[in-house]
């Protein structure tokens, strides 16, 4: 079992800046992929940002929606991964969740990113 917790959501104006966390515990080891995907009301879930290990290299992709804007990054130490928002608009005003691939598919409760106008 992996055990994913979200923490930075919150209200931010337009243009400003948000960074998540999601701290992973219990069977981490092995854990392949880990990303963010945002759902907002009325809509399906999306793949916001991924960061895949491979040996001693991370791949990173983004949507295209946050390209230039987000960045994903890992700190293995800590078992934590980051989304770095900046530039934030109001159309990324969604609850954003943690995923974890190990053997399985994990997901964090999620954190809600409101951006205001």
């Amino acid at each position: 079992q992996v055990h994913l917790v979200e923490s930075g959501g919150g209200l931010v104006q337009a243009g400003g800046s948000l960074r998540l966390s999601c701290a992973a515990s219990g069977s981490i080891r092995g854990i392949i992929r880990m990303a963010w995907y945002r759902q907002a009301p009325g809509k399906q879930r999306e793949l916001v940002a991924a960061i895949t290990s491979a040996g001693t290299t991370n791949y990173t992709n983004y949507a295209d929606s946050v390209k230039g804007r987000f960045t994903i990054s890992r700190d293995n130490a800590k078992n934590t991964v980051y989304l770095q928002m900046n530039s934030l608009k109001p159309e990324d005003t969604a609850v954003y969740y943690c995923y974890a691939l190990r053997s399985l598919v994990y997901w964090g409760q999620g954190t809600q990113v409101t951006v205001s106008s």
